[in-house]
Protein backbone atom coordinates (compact mmCIF):
# COMPACT_ATOMS: atom_id res chain seq x y z
CA UNK A 1 0.00 0.00 0.00
CA UNK A 2 1.27 3.49 -0.92
CA UNK A 3 1.02 6.39 1.51
CA UNK A 4 1.41 10.13 0.96
CA UNK A 5 2.20 12.32 3.96
CA UNK A 6 2.23 16.12 3.58
CA UNK A 7 2.08 19.12 5.92
CA UNK A 8 -0.34 21.04 3.68
CA UNK A 9 -2.12 20.87 0.35
CA UNK A 10 -1.77 24.05 -1.71
CA UNK A 11 -3.65 24.52 -4.93
CA UNK A 12 -1.46 25.17 -7.98
CA UNK A 13 -2.99 26.29 -11.28
CA UNK A 14 -3.11 23.44 -13.74
CA UNK A 15 -2.02 20.92 -11.16
CA UNK A 16 -3.91 17.85 -10.08
CA UNK A 17 -3.87 16.47 -6.53
CA UNK A 18 -4.24 12.85 -5.55
CA UNK A 19 -5.54 11.52 -2.23
CA UNK A 20 -7.87 8.92 -0.78
CA UNK A 21 -7.57 6.16 -3.39
CA UNK A 22 -8.01 2.50 -2.77
CA UNK A 23 -5.09 0.23 -2.03
CA UNK A 24 -2.42 0.68 -4.66
CA UNK A 25 -4.51 3.23 -6.60
CA UNK A 26 -4.85 6.99 -6.82
CA UNK A 27 -7.76 9.27 -7.50
CA UNK A 28 -7.07 12.25 -9.70
CA UNK A 29 -9.09 15.39 -9.04
CA UNK A 30 -9.26 18.81 -10.65
CA UNK A 31 -7.01 21.35 -8.99
CA UNK A 32 -9.94 23.57 -8.07
CA UNK A 33 -11.50 20.76 -6.02
CA UNK A 34 -9.80 18.62 -3.41
CA UNK A 35 -11.70 15.48 -2.38
CA UNK A 36 -10.68 13.75 0.86
CA UNK A 37 -11.54 10.13 1.51
CA UNK A 38 -13.55 7.70 -0.57
CA UNK A 39 -17.02 6.24 -0.52
CA UNK A 40 -17.40 4.13 2.61
CA UNK A 41 -14.18 5.51 4.08
CA UNK A 42 -13.58 7.77 7.08
CA UNK A 43 -11.68 11.04 7.31
CA UNK A 44 -10.25 11.38 10.84
CA UNK A 45 -8.49 14.33 12.43
CA UNK A 46 -5.35 13.53 14.38
CA UNK A 47 -5.44 13.89 18.17
CA UNK A 48 -5.25 17.56 19.08
CA UNK A 49 -6.08 18.77 15.56
CA UNK A 50 -9.02 21.09 14.88
CA UNK A 51 -11.20 21.81 11.88
CA UNK A 52 -12.53 25.00 10.34
CA UNK A 53 -14.84 25.79 7.49
CA UNK A 54 -17.02 22.70 7.64
CA UNK A 55 -19.95 24.48 9.30
CA UNK A 56 -22.14 23.26 12.19
CA UNK A 57 -25.01 20.85 12.46
CA UNK A 58 -26.82 22.60 15.33
CA UNK A 59 -24.95 20.79 18.06
CA UNK A 60 -21.93 21.62 20.18
CA UNK A 61 -18.67 19.95 21.03
CA UNK A 62 -18.79 19.31 24.77
CA UNK A 63 -15.85 20.36 26.90
CA UNK A 64 -15.60 17.59 29.48
CA UNK A 65 -13.47 19.56 31.91
CA UNK A 66 -16.07 21.05 34.28
CA UNK A 67 -16.04 24.79 34.90
CA UNK A 68 -15.86 25.75 38.58
CA UNK A 69 -15.50 29.54 38.38
CA UNK A 70 -16.53 32.45 36.16
CA UNK A 71 -15.47 31.85 32.54
CA UNK A 72 -15.99 33.08 28.97
CA UNK A 73 -17.80 30.67 26.67
CA UNK A 74 -16.73 29.92 23.10
CA UNK A 75 -19.26 29.49 20.32
CA UNK A 76 -19.64 25.88 19.25
CA UNK A 77 -18.80 24.46 22.66
CA UNK A 78 -20.82 22.97 25.51
CA UNK A 79 -19.76 23.41 29.12
CA UNK A 80 -20.47 21.43 32.29
CA UNK A 81 -20.74 23.95 35.13
CA UNK A 82 -19.99 22.70 38.64
CA UNK A 83 -21.35 25.12 41.25
CA UNK A 84 -20.70 22.82 44.22
CA UNK A 85 -18.18 25.33 45.57
CA UNK A 86 -20.39 28.37 44.93
CA UNK A 87 -22.26 30.35 42.29
CA UNK A 88 -20.44 31.86 39.32
CA UNK A 89 -21.01 33.41 35.86
CA UNK A 90 -20.76 32.26 32.25
CA UNK A 91 -19.93 35.20 29.93
CA UNK A 92 -21.33 34.58 26.44
CA UNK A 93 -19.22 35.37 23.36
CA UNK A 94 -20.06 38.32 21.08
CA UNK A 95 -23.22 37.38 19.23
CA UNK A 96 -23.15 36.50 15.55
CA UNK A 97 -25.87 34.70 13.61
CA UNK A 98 -25.62 30.95 14.22
CA UNK A 99 -23.36 31.19 17.30
CA UNK A 100 -24.23 28.38 19.71
CA UNK A 101 -23.41 27.63 23.37
CA UNK A 102 -24.70 24.85 25.62
CA UNK A 103 -24.55 24.73 29.42
CA UNK A 104 -25.33 21.85 31.82
CA UNK A 105 -25.55 21.47 35.60
CA UNK A 106 -22.59 19.20 36.36
CA UNK A 107 -23.38 18.20 39.96
CA UNK A 108 -27.09 18.93 40.29
CA UNK A 109 -26.41 22.01 42.43
CA UNK A 110 -27.77 24.96 40.46
CA UNK A 111 -30.82 25.05 42.74
CA UNK A 112 -28.45 25.88 45.61
CA UNK A 113 -25.67 27.78 43.82
CA UNK A 114 -27.04 29.27 40.61
CA UNK A 115 -25.21 29.81 37.31
CA UNK A 116 -25.56 33.32 35.92
CA UNK A 117 -25.41 33.72 32.11
CA UNK A 118 -24.28 37.18 30.98
CA UNK A 119 -24.57 38.52 27.38
CA UNK A 120 -21.69 40.35 25.73
CA UNK A 121 -22.02 44.14 25.61
CA UNK A 122 -25.41 45.14 24.20
CA UNK A 123 -26.32 41.62 23.09
CA UNK A 124 -29.66 40.29 24.27
CA UNK A 125 -30.96 37.03 25.71
CA UNK A 126 -34.55 36.49 24.65
CA UNK A 127 -34.93 40.12 23.47
CA UNK A 128 -33.63 41.64 26.73
CA UNK A 129 -30.12 42.94 27.41
CA UNK A 130 -29.90 41.36 30.85
CA UNK A 131 -28.29 38.51 32.74
CA UNK A 132 -30.18 35.21 33.11
CA UNK A 133 -30.01 33.09 36.27
CA UNK A 134 -30.18 29.29 35.88
CA UNK A 135 -31.31 27.87 39.24
CA UNK A 136 -33.03 24.56 38.49
CA UNK A 137 -31.45 21.33 39.67
CA UNK A 138 -30.04 19.27 36.80
CA UNK A 139 -30.90 21.90 34.18
CA UNK A 140 -29.25 22.11 30.76
CA UNK A 141 -29.78 24.75 28.06
CA UNK A 142 -28.69 25.40 24.49
CA UNK A 143 -28.52 29.06 23.36
CA UNK A 144 -28.31 30.11 19.69
CA UNK A 145 -27.71 33.70 18.58
CA UNK A 146 -30.36 34.59 15.99
CA UNK A 147 -30.21 38.33 15.38
CA UNK A 148 -29.88 41.67 17.12
CA UNK A 149 -33.60 41.79 17.93
CA UNK A 150 -33.88 38.62 19.98
CA UNK A 151 -30.21 37.90 20.49
CA UNK A 152 -29.62 34.51 22.15
CA UNK A 153 -32.65 32.19 22.12
CA UNK A 154 -32.86 29.00 24.18
CA UNK A 155 -33.73 26.16 21.80
CA UNK A 156 -33.36 23.21 24.19
CA UNK A 157 -34.05 23.11 27.94
CA UNK A 158 -33.93 19.99 30.09
CA UNK A 159 -34.87 19.83 33.75
CA UNK A 160 -35.24 16.07 34.03
CA UNK A 161 -32.05 15.72 36.11
CA UNK A 162 -31.44 12.15 35.00
CA UNK A 163 -29.06 10.77 37.62
CA UNK A 164 -28.50 7.45 39.33
CA UNK A 165 -29.85 7.49 42.91
CA UNK A 166 -27.17 6.49 45.43
CA UNK A 167 -29.79 5.64 48.07
CA UNK A 168 -32.47 3.02 48.57
CA UNK A 169 -35.67 3.62 46.59
CA UNK A 170 -38.75 1.66 47.64
CA UNK A 171 -42.55 1.74 47.85
CA UNK A 172 -45.16 0.13 50.06
CA UNK A 173 -47.16 0.81 53.20
CA UNK A 174 -47.68 4.31 54.60
CA UNK A 175 -44.54 6.36 53.90
CA UNK A 176 -43.35 9.21 56.13
CA UNK A 177 -39.99 10.94 56.53
CA UNK A 178 -37.82 11.84 59.50
CA UNK A 179 -34.72 13.86 58.66
CA UNK A 180 -32.81 11.89 56.02
CA UNK A 181 -34.80 8.71 56.63
CA UNK A 182 -37.95 7.27 55.09
CA UNK A 183 -40.30 5.20 57.22
CA UNK A 184 -42.67 2.59 55.76
CA UNK A 185 -45.43 1.51 58.18
CA UNK A 186 -47.48 -1.60 57.40
CA UNK A 187 -50.64 -2.03 59.46
CA UNK A 188 -51.82 -4.89 57.28
CA UNK A 189 -50.40 -7.29 54.69
CA UNK A 190 -48.62 -5.74 51.72
CA UNK A 191 -45.36 -5.59 49.78
CA UNK A 192 -42.18 -3.62 50.31
CA UNK A 193 -40.97 -3.11 46.73
CA UNK A 194 -37.30 -2.16 46.29
CA UNK A 195 -36.43 -0.61 42.92
CA UNK A 196 -32.95 0.70 43.77
CA UNK A 197 -30.34 -0.24 46.34
CA UNK A 198 -27.83 2.13 47.93
CA UNK A 199 -24.34 2.54 46.51
CA UNK A 200 -23.05 2.34 50.08
CA UNK A 201 -23.51 -1.32 51.00
CA UNK A 202 -24.06 -0.70 54.72
CA UNK A 203 -27.13 1.44 53.95
CA UNK A 204 -28.88 -1.56 52.41
CA UNK A 205 -29.27 -3.12 55.87
CA UNK A 206 -32.77 -2.13 56.92
CA UNK A 207 -33.73 -0.76 60.30
CA UNK A 208 -36.96 -2.56 61.09
CA UNK A 209 -39.42 -3.45 63.79
CA UNK A 210 -41.73 -6.45 63.52
CA UNK A 211 -44.46 -7.18 66.11
CA UNK A 212 -46.68 -10.26 66.04
CA UNK A 213 -50.38 -10.26 66.90
CA UNK A 214 -51.16 -10.38 70.63
CA UNK A 215 -52.82 -13.37 72.28
CA UNK A 216 -56.41 -13.25 73.55
CA UNK A 217 -57.30 -13.20 77.25
CA UNK A 218 -59.28 -16.02 78.86
CA UNK A 219 -62.80 -15.82 80.18
CA UNK A 220 -63.58 -16.30 83.88
CA UNK A 221 -64.38 -19.96 84.67
CA UNK A 222 -65.46 -19.81 87.49
CA UNK A 223 -62.65 -17.70 88.93
CA UNK A 224 -60.78 -14.88 87.25
CA UNK A 225 -59.20 -15.31 83.82
CA UNK A 226 -55.59 -14.71 82.73
CA UNK A 227 -54.20 -12.15 80.32
CA UNK A 228 -53.01 -12.83 76.79
CA UNK A 229 -49.32 -12.65 75.93
CA UNK A 230 -48.00 -9.88 73.69
CA UNK A 231 -46.90 -10.57 70.15
CA UNK A 232 -43.19 -11.15 69.67
CA UNK A 233 -41.09 -7.99 69.31
CA UNK A 234 -38.16 -7.93 66.86
CA UNK A 235 -36.08 -4.82 66.09
CA UNK A 236 -32.87 -4.00 64.23
CA UNK A 237 -31.39 -0.51 64.16
CA UNK A 238 -28.83 0.23 61.44
CA UNK A 239 -26.46 2.94 62.77
CA UNK A 240 -26.89 4.72 59.40
CA UNK A 241 -30.50 5.54 60.40
CA UNK A 242 -30.15 7.38 63.71
CA UNK A 243 -32.99 7.11 66.21
CA UNK A 244 -33.47 5.80 69.74
CA UNK A 245 -34.06 2.06 69.54
CA UNK A 246 -35.49 -0.25 72.19
CA UNK A 247 -33.18 -2.31 74.43
CA UNK A 248 -33.98 -5.26 72.14
CA UNK A 249 -31.93 -4.03 69.18
CA UNK A 250 -30.76 -7.15 67.38
CA UNK A 251 -28.34 -5.44 64.96
CA UNK A 252 -25.17 -6.99 66.49
CA UNK A 253 -26.37 -10.45 65.42
CA UNK A 254 -26.15 -10.81 61.63
CA UNK A 255 -29.04 -13.33 61.35
CA UNK A 256 -31.42 -10.61 62.55
CA UNK A 257 -30.56 -8.28 59.66
CA UNK A 258 -32.33 -7.83 56.34
CA UNK A 259 -30.01 -6.71 53.53
CA UNK A 260 -31.95 -5.42 50.55
CA UNK A 261 -31.73 -6.43 46.92
CA UNK A 262 -33.96 -5.17 44.10
CA UNK A 263 -37.11 -7.23 44.58
CA UNK A 264 -40.54 -7.25 46.21
CA UNK A 265 -40.63 -8.32 49.87
CA UNK A 266 -43.94 -9.74 51.15
CA UNK A 267 -45.08 -8.15 54.41
CA UNK A 268 -47.18 -10.21 56.84
CA UNK A 269 -48.97 -8.46 59.71
CA UNK A 270 -50.43 -10.88 62.23
CA UNK A 271 -53.97 -10.60 63.55
CA UNK A 272 -54.62 -10.68 67.28
CA UNK A 273 -55.91 -13.86 68.88
CA UNK A 274 -59.54 -14.08 69.94
CA UNK A 275 -60.59 -13.70 73.57
CA UNK A 276 -62.18 -16.63 75.40
CA UNK A 277 -65.95 -16.66 75.62
CA UNK A 278 -67.66 -16.99 78.99
CA UNK A 279 -70.68 -18.53 77.23
CA UNK A 280 -68.73 -21.32 75.54
CA UNK A 281 -69.89 -24.69 76.89
CA UNK A 282 -66.46 -26.30 76.79
CA UNK A 283 -63.10 -25.31 78.25
CA UNK A 284 -61.35 -24.69 74.89
CA UNK A 285 -63.81 -21.94 74.00
CA UNK A 286 -63.02 -20.11 77.21
CA UNK A 287 -59.29 -20.05 76.51
CA UNK A 288 -57.74 -17.14 74.67
CA UNK A 289 -56.42 -17.88 71.20
CA UNK A 290 -52.88 -17.38 70.05
CA UNK A 291 -52.05 -14.35 67.86
CA UNK A 292 -50.71 -14.71 64.32
CA UNK A 293 -47.12 -14.20 63.25
CA UNK A 294 -45.79 -11.09 61.51
CA UNK A 295 -42.80 -11.15 59.16
CA UNK A 296 -40.52 -9.24 56.80
CA UNK A 297 -37.49 -10.43 54.85
CA UNK A 298 -37.36 -13.82 56.56
CA UNK A 299 -37.53 -12.33 60.08
CA UNK A 300 -40.56 -13.58 62.02
CA UNK A 301 -42.17 -12.17 65.17
CA UNK A 302 -44.31 -14.89 66.71
CA UNK A 303 -47.90 -14.33 67.76
CA UNK A 304 -48.52 -13.97 71.49
CA UNK A 305 -49.83 -16.91 73.51
CA UNK A 306 -53.45 -16.98 74.65
CA UNK A 307 -54.22 -16.80 78.34
CA UNK A 308 -54.17 -20.24 80.02
CA UNK A 309 -57.38 -21.46 81.61
CA UNK A 310 -56.43 -24.91 82.92
CA UNK A 311 -53.51 -27.32 82.70
CA UNK A 312 -55.19 -29.27 79.91
CA UNK A 313 -54.85 -26.43 77.44
CA UNK A 314 -52.03 -27.33 75.02
CA UNK A 315 -48.90 -25.22 75.18
CA UNK A 316 -49.03 -24.41 71.48
CA UNK A 317 -51.97 -22.14 72.30
CA UNK A 318 -50.45 -20.36 75.29
CA UNK A 319 -46.77 -20.20 74.33
CA UNK A 320 -45.64 -17.60 71.80
CA UNK A 321 -43.75 -14.35 71.30
CA UNK A 322 -44.77 -13.66 74.89
CA UNK A 323 -46.66 -16.25 76.92
CA UNK A 324 -50.18 -16.07 78.27
CA UNK A 325 -50.81 -15.94 82.00
CA UNK A 326 -52.37 -18.75 84.05
CA UNK A 327 -55.32 -18.84 86.46
CA UNK A 328 -53.69 -20.93 89.20
CA UNK A 329 -50.15 -21.40 90.51
CA UNK A 330 -50.37 -25.13 89.76
CA UNK A 331 -51.07 -24.40 86.11
CA UNK A 332 -47.97 -23.81 83.99
CA UNK A 333 -47.81 -20.36 82.47
CA UNK A 334 -47.43 -19.76 78.76
CA UNK A 335 -43.80 -19.50 77.71
CA UNK A 336 -42.44 -16.48 75.89
CA UNK A 337 -39.66 -16.29 73.30
CA UNK A 338 -41.14 -19.29 71.53
CA UNK A 339 -39.54 -20.07 69.14
CA UNK A 340 -36.35 -18.69 70.68
CA UNK A 341 -34.61 -15.63 69.25
CA UNK A 342 -31.67 -13.52 70.41
CA UNK A 343 -32.42 -11.01 71.80
CA UNK A 344 -35.54 -12.64 73.27
CA UNK A 345 -38.72 -11.56 71.49
CA UNK A 346 -40.82 -11.76 74.66
CA UNK A 347 -41.33 -13.14 78.18
CA UNK A 348 -43.45 -15.66 80.09
CA UNK A 349 -46.91 -15.01 81.45
CA UNK A 350 -47.56 -14.66 85.18
CA UNK A 351 -49.25 -17.25 87.43
CA UNK A 352 -52.72 -16.84 88.89
CA UNK A 353 -53.70 -17.09 92.54
CA UNK A 354 -55.36 -20.17 94.08
CA UNK A 355 -59.13 -19.98 94.19
CA UNK A 356 -61.64 -21.00 96.83
CA UNK A 357 -62.20 -17.78 98.70
CA UNK A 358 -63.93 -15.87 95.94
CA UNK A 359 -61.07 -13.35 95.99
CA UNK A 360 -58.64 -14.91 93.50
CA UNK A 361 -57.05 -13.11 90.52
CA UNK A 362 -55.52 -14.28 87.24
CA UNK A 363 -51.98 -13.75 86.06
CA UNK A 364 -51.00 -11.20 83.43
CA UNK A 365 -49.67 -12.01 79.99
CA UNK A 366 -45.99 -11.58 79.27
CA UNK A 367 -44.65 -8.50 77.48
CA UNK A 368 -41.68 -7.70 75.27
CA UNK A 369 -39.43 -6.66 78.17
CA UNK A 370 -40.99 -8.23 81.29
CA UNK A 371 -42.88 -11.27 82.57
CA UNK A 372 -46.56 -10.98 83.37
CA UNK A 373 -47.44 -10.16 86.95
CA UNK A 374 -48.83 -12.70 89.42
CA UNK A 375 -52.46 -12.63 90.53
CA UNK A 376 -53.17 -12.35 94.24
CA UNK A 377 -55.59 -14.04 96.67
CA UNK A 378 -56.48 -11.66 98.09
CA UNK A 379 -54.95 -9.08 95.81
CA UNK A 380 -55.19 -7.40 92.44
CA UNK A 381 -55.08 -9.11 89.09
CA UNK A 382 -51.67 -9.70 87.63
CA UNK A 383 -50.52 -6.78 85.43
CA UNK A 384 -49.43 -7.43 81.88
CA UNK A 385 -45.70 -7.46 81.25
CA UNK A 386 -44.23 -4.22 79.93
CA UNK A 387 -43.65 -3.73 76.24
CA UNK A 388 -40.69 -2.13 74.46
CA UNK A 389 -40.37 1.54 73.49
CA UNK A 390 -38.72 2.62 70.25
CA UNK A 391 -38.55 5.76 68.10
CA UNK A 392 -38.26 3.92 64.79
CA UNK A 393 -41.44 5.73 63.66
CA UNK A 394 -39.92 9.10 64.71
CA UNK A 395 -41.95 9.21 67.96
CA UNK A 396 -41.19 7.25 71.16
CA UNK A 397 -43.84 4.53 71.07
CA UNK A 398 -44.38 1.38 73.16
CA UNK A 399 -45.36 -1.92 71.58
CA UNK A 400 -46.07 -5.48 72.72
CA UNK A 401 -47.45 -5.10 76.24
CA UNK A 402 -49.11 -8.09 77.94
CA UNK A 403 -52.79 -8.32 78.81
CA UNK A 404 -53.91 -7.89 82.43
CA UNK A 405 -55.36 -10.69 84.54
CA UNK A 406 -58.98 -10.67 85.69
CA UNK A 407 -60.05 -10.07 89.30
CA UNK A 408 -62.86 -11.98 91.01
CA UNK A 409 -65.59 -10.13 92.86
CA UNK A 410 -64.06 -8.43 95.90
CA UNK A 411 -63.05 -4.91 94.92
CA UNK A 412 -61.46 -4.12 98.29
CA UNK A 413 -58.53 -6.40 97.47
CA UNK A 414 -57.44 -4.31 94.53
CA UNK A 415 -58.24 -3.81 90.88
CA UNK A 416 -58.02 -6.12 87.94
CA UNK A 417 -54.67 -6.39 86.23
CA UNK A 418 -53.59 -3.42 84.18
CA UNK A 419 -52.41 -3.87 80.62
CA UNK A 420 -48.67 -3.67 80.05
CA UNK A 421 -47.31 -0.51 78.43
CA UNK A 422 -47.42 -1.05 74.70
CA UNK A 423 -51.06 -1.82 74.04
CA UNK A 424 -51.83 -4.49 76.64
CA UNK A 425 -55.54 -4.67 77.50
CA UNK A 426 -56.70 -4.42 81.11
CA UNK A 427 -58.45 -7.33 82.83
CA UNK A 428 -62.03 -7.33 84.04
CA UNK A 429 -63.09 -6.69 87.64
CA UNK A 430 -66.07 -8.31 89.27
CA UNK A 431 -69.15 -9.99 87.92
CA UNK A 432 -70.24 -8.84 85.45
CA UNK A 433 -67.28 -6.87 84.11
CA UNK A 434 -65.60 -5.87 80.90
CA UNK A 435 -62.06 -6.63 79.83
CA UNK A 436 -60.10 -4.52 77.33
CA UNK A 437 -58.72 -5.62 73.98
CA UNK A 438 -55.07 -5.23 73.05
CA UNK A 439 -54.27 -2.07 71.10
CA UNK A 440 -54.62 -2.22 67.33
CA UNK A 441 -51.22 -2.51 65.58
CA UNK A 442 -49.37 -2.72 68.90
CA UNK A 443 -49.31 -6.49 69.36
CA UNK A 444 -50.73 -6.01 72.87
CA UNK A 445 -52.23 -8.98 74.70
CA UNK A 446 -55.96 -9.08 75.42
CA UNK A 447 -57.28 -8.51 78.93
CA UNK A 448 -58.85 -11.37 80.88
CA UNK A 449 -62.43 -11.79 82.02
CA UNK A 450 -63.53 -12.07 85.64
CA UNK A 451 -65.90 -14.55 87.29
CA UNK A 452 -68.18 -16.31 84.74
CA UNK A 453 -70.46 -17.26 83.11
CA UNK A 454 -71.93 -13.82 82.35
CA UNK A 455 -71.22 -12.60 78.77
CA UNK A 456 -69.52 -9.50 80.14
CA UNK A 457 -66.82 -11.67 81.65
CA UNK A 458 -65.39 -12.86 78.37
CA UNK A 459 -61.73 -12.36 77.64
CA UNK A 460 -60.77 -9.78 75.01
CA UNK A 461 -58.96 -10.06 71.71
CA UNK A 462 -55.28 -9.43 71.34
CA UNK A 463 -54.12 -6.45 69.28
CA UNK A 464 -52.95 -6.84 65.69
CA UNK A 465 -49.26 -6.58 64.90
CA UNK A 466 -47.29 -4.10 62.80
CA UNK A 467 -44.18 -3.90 60.60
CA UNK A 468 -42.12 -0.71 60.32
CA UNK A 469 -39.10 -0.29 58.01
CA UNK A 470 -36.70 2.64 58.11
CA UNK A 471 -33.76 3.56 55.85
CA UNK A 472 -31.69 6.51 54.63
CA UNK A 473 -33.01 8.02 51.40
CA UNK A 474 -30.92 11.21 50.99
Amino acid sequence: MSKIEVDAITQQSGTTLTTGGGAGKTVVVDATTVTLGRCGGTVALASGASQTGFGRTGTVDWNTTPKTATFSAVSGDGFFCNTTGGAFTCNLPAGSAGAIVSLADYAGTWQTNALTVSPNGTDKIGSVNSDVVLNTEGQSVTLIFVDSTQGWINTMDSTSNVRGNPFVVATGGTITTSGNCKIHTFTGPGSFVVTNTASCASQNIMSHMIVGGGGGGTAGNPGAGSGGGAGGFREVKNPATPYTASPLDGYPSAPNRVTLTVQSYPIVVGAGGGGGSSTAPGTPGRTGSKGDNSSFGGIVAAGGGGGKLNPCVPSDITDGGSGGGSVHPSHPVGLGNTPPTAPAQGFNGGPGAPGGSGRDAGGGGGGATAVGGSGGNPGPGGPGGAGATTSINATPTAFAGGGGGGKRNCTSDGPAGTGGTGGGGAGSLGSPGTSVAGGTNTGGGGGAGAYGPQPGNSGSNGGSGVVIIRYKFQ
